[in-house]
Order: C-alpha cells, then sequence, then structure tokens
C-alpha cells in the first residue's frame, strides 16, 4: 500500500526526461522537489564533455511518508552517448527504503546492447537490441535544440528509459512564454508540455525554461497532489524535508460498509473518474468485467473466476525474472516445503501457498519500498506487494502460471478512515483453465478487490492501471444480483 512511492520510479523518469531534454552546455544544476508546497527531496543533473563522450547524470533522492513511516528513494542514471548523440553506455541505481537494483549497458555499433542487472543481489546478463530511433539524454538535448522553441512545435520522440530497458513516446508541445514564480523572483519563461507514455501510466508534465533551454520549473499532478520542481542553488535543494504523507490522497471512500456475507458475494461497482480519462483502461479478469466509457465505469467483480474469458498464459507468466526469482535455490525450497508432492492440484496448491506466505512474512509493515520474492524470502518482511511477488514466484516454482494484479481493496478501517478501498497488490494463477486470484496479505480474495492493472512483478509493469488513484470516486456498491 504505496501510492506515490510506486510512482516515483516513472515520476523520476518523466522528471529526468524534462531535465536531459533542455540541459544546457557543461553545468550542474540542482533543483528541489515539492509535495503540495512541502519539501519532499531534491534533483541534481551534470552534463560533462569527456574526451570524446558526453556524459550525463541525473540523480533524484526523495523521502516520504506513509502513516507516519517514512520511505526513502533513490534513483540515478549515467548516459554516455558521442557528440551527436549515438547511446554508447549506460548505469542505473535505484533504491528503495534499502532495497537496491542496478543495471550497466553498453550499446555495440550494431545496436545491440549487454546488460548485467542485479535486483537483491542477484545478478543476471541479457541482450537485447536498441530500439530503432531511441534517443537518450544528449540526444533529447540536441533534439529539443534543433526544433526550437517557436510556439505551437510539436514533435514526438522516443525516450530511451534504461531502467527498464524500453523507449517510450515523448510527445513535446511548445507554448507562448509566460510570468512565472520561481526562486529569485518572477521570470518570463516558456511554457513546455510533454507527455511520456508509459504502457498504462501516460505522465505529463508542464516545464517552464528560458531562452537558452534551462528548465526553471516542472510541475505535474498525481493522486490529486500537486508535484514541482524548481531550479535553485545548492544549499536551497539540499535543505532539509518536510513530512509529506501521500497515501490519504490514494484511498477511495466506500458509500457503505460492506460486511464479509457481501464480499461473498458478486458486488456490481459505480465508478467515476474527476478528470479526463481517456487514457484510463480497467483490465477484463475472469473475476471482474468493467462496462463503459468516459466519466462512468460500471465494474462487477466475482470472488469465482470464469473459466473462457481470458487467453490462457504465455511462457513468461511461467518463467523466473529479476523480480520473482522463482529458480532461486532458496525459493524453490521454500515451495517445496510449503507444498509438498507431485499429485496435487493447481487450485490445490496455491491454497496451500497463500496460506504459507501469509504465515512466513512475520514482519509485516510499511517500511519495505519494493522488494524482490527472493529479497523477501530472506528478510520474511513486507505489505502486500512482498506478499504478492513471494506468492507469485513460489507458485512459478511449483510449474503454476502466475502474475501480479494491482488495484484496490476494501477494509473497515486504515490509517484513521473508515471504509475505504485502498491500494494493494495479490496474485492471479492460471488453475482450472482460468486465472484464478489469491491474496496471502489479506488471507483471501473476494468480491471487495477491484484491478487497475496486470503485470509480472517488475516494477514498471506493476504500474499498469494505478495512474487513477486519486482519481476515483466510488459512487456506489450493490450486490450484482440486483443488475
Amino acid at each position: 500500500m504505496r501510492p506515490l512511492v510506486r510512482f516515483a520510479r516513472p515520476l523520476a523518469c518523466l522528471l529526468l526526461v524534462a531535465a536531459a531534454a533542455a540541459q544546457a552546455a557543461a553545468e550542474e544544476t540542482w533543483m528541489s522537489v515539492t509535495l503540495d508546497g512541502r519539501k519532499i527531496g531534491h534533483m541534481l543533473n551534470r552534463r560533462e564533455v569527456r574526451d570524446d563522450r558526453i556524459v550525463t547524470t541525473q540523480s533524484m533522492n526523495l523521502s516520504i511518508e506513509r502513516v507516519g513511516v517514512a520511505v526513502a528513494l533513490e534513483v540515478s542514471e549515467i548516459h554516455e552517448e558521442t557528440a551527436a548523440g549515438k547511446p554508447l553506455a549506460f548505469h542505473t541505481r535505484s533504491r528503495m527504503s534499502g532495497v537496491e537494483s542496478t543495471s550497466d549497458g553498453t550499446v555495440a555499433a550494431d545496436g545491440r546492447i549487454t546488460v548485467r542487472s542485479t535486483v537483491g543481489g542477484q545478478s543476471q546478463q541479457q541482450q537485447v537490441q536498441w530500439p530503432a530511433g531511441a534517443l537518450f539524454s544528449e540526444g533529447l538535448r540536441l533534439e529539443a535544440i534543433r526544433r526550437g522553441l517557436s510556439p505551437g512545435t510539436r514533435y514526438e520522440s522516443q525516450a530511451y528509459q534504461a531502467l527498464n530497458l524500453e523507449a517510450f513516446p515523448l510527445t513535446t508541445t511548445i507554448k507562448a512564454p509566460e510570468l512565472v514564480d520561481v526562486p529569485g523572483g518572477r521570470r518570463e519563461l516558456i511554457r513546455v508540455e510533454r507527455e511520456l507514455k508509459l504502457p498504462g501510466l501516460p505522465l505529463s508534465s508542464t516545464d517552464w525554461m528560458d531562452k537558452d533551454y534551462q528548465v526553471r520549473k516542472v510541475a505535474m499532478s498525481q493522486l490529486g497532489l500537486k508535484l514541482e520542481v524548481l531550479a535553485c542553488d545548492q544549499a536551497c535543494a539540499l535543505a532539509p524535508n518536510q513530512p509529506a504523507d501521500s497515501l490519504q490522497q490514494a484511498l477511495v471512500r466506500a458509500p457503505r460498509s460492506l460486511k464479509p456475507a457481501d464480499l461473498q458475494q458478486p458486488l456490481r461497482y459505480r465508478l467515476r473518474l474527476r478528470e479526463a480519462a481517456g487514457a484510463v483502461d480497467f483490465p477484463q479478469t475472469g473475476e471482474q468485467r468493467v462496462e463503459g466509457k468516459g466519466a462512468t465505469r460500471l465494474v462487477t467483480v466475482s470472488p469465482q473466476a470464469k473459466a473462457g474469458t481470458e487467453a490462457p498464459p504465455l511462457p513468461a507468466d511461467s518463467q523466473p525474472n529479476a523480480w520473482l526469482q522463482s529458480n532461486a535455490s532458496e525459493i524453490v525450497r521454500l515451495a517445496s516445503e510449503a507444498s509438498p508432492g507431485d499429485d496435487k492440484k493447481p487450485a490445490e496448491r496455491m491454497r496451500e501457498l497463500e496460506t504459507f506466505v501469509a504465515g512466513y512474512i512475520n514482519k509485516k509493515g510499511l517500511s519495505v519500498g519494493y522488494a524482490s520474492a527472493l529479497e523477501t524470502a530472506q528478510t520474511r518482511q513486507g505489505d502486500c506487494t512482498e506478499h504478492a511477488l513471494l506468492l507469485a514466484a513460489l507458485g512459478r516454482a511449483r510449474g503454476i502460471p502466475t502474475r501480479i494484479a494491482t488495484g484496490l481493496a476494501f477494509t473497515e478501517s486504515f490509517g484513521g478512515a473508515e471504509r475505504v478501498f485502498v491500494p494493494h497488490a495479490w496474485v492471479q494463477a492460471w488453475v482450472d483453465g482460468r486465472w484464478q486470484s489469491y491474496d496471502a496479505a489479506l488471507g483471501r480474495f473476494d468480491s471487495g478487490h477491484i484491478a487497475l492493472g496486470v503485470g509480472d512483478g517488475d516494477p514498471w509493469r506493476f504500474f499498469s492501471g494505478v495512474g487513477t488513484l486519486g482519481n476515483l470516486q466510488l459512487e456506489a456498491v450493490d450486490p450484482a444480483a440486483a443488475h
């Protein structure tokens, strides 16, 4: 249950893209990050010329509270490119509440990227292809200069994201200059609107830059909160942070209480999106049916999945990845202990694994950032995400295809609020010809779960759909049979 923290990596991605696309010639830029006016961190952007290559270093440090628990996030990227913007190498580091992931990549002349990544101390190496037309920091800077700052200019770039080894469309629109309040006084700056089209989570920002392409201010809205980044001196950027709790903004109030008997029956929800809903796409699953478009959606959820409503699993749904290390010896051992024997049906085995994970994680709380399945197996601590990733990995280790669902779950009280849906994660497993959900954190799956996205455990895929958090209002909930 960590909404804004889960946004932090893609948010950092968009902020770093904005800074990279407009970084002026060799210099260092410090920036202060605020959330609804309260300072939560800082950014540092540095561009250097080293012999025959351009090295761009971008880092971001945030500190956000969740019900009084501080969560620290550090994201950094180093891009190495030629003077013409051709990619040569990259180095990334992401650290959230002590959980660290890194990647180092080199780009060959033929476009092949050799990447060595480490998550929670376990490393793997892979080769991927550099996407045609994709740009790194220097390439984006040169593209911005080539396009110019004339009002009405609009163009699309392919911004490469080293954190997840993919390029995403970045749309840039130049607007007219306007007076803007920034540190040091009011200045006339050029307004630039950007949209980074991440899967399931398009992120928009408004930047204000001077005629030298130097970003002075960045603003965006997430979870109904105003996030701003302001260029300032080092002392300003490194000033002490102020407590800022984002979780309350992500809670969705229920119009009435839902009793245990209600949650065992199919329920129909009428949801309204407070803002434009063009990019919102609720998933259709064997347990969830979605009707309507625009601002109002009718979502019917059943505790039991219906067969034949979804495509069967892909090979990747059974394979290990950097976050679901189902082939790690420790995961394999735990899976065999939790559900021994070879003659059980998948549904029985998943119930055993669900019960095991619920008891195995004995330090339950919000202090963990985003731990992989293997890290959770070693530390035995975490919240709903750690329960979900460990359960999914154990299922795969026993030969059952699994995936991670993210969305909302009902609880009678949370953080002083009553009758609310809170951000949540659980597992879907392929059993008896359908994707059936299992929830080790709450002990059971019921119709009090509303799915907003489905992924493979990778933090980037995990964000699919959660862009709606803070934008949802639950107007009504009734037994599905009444309709």
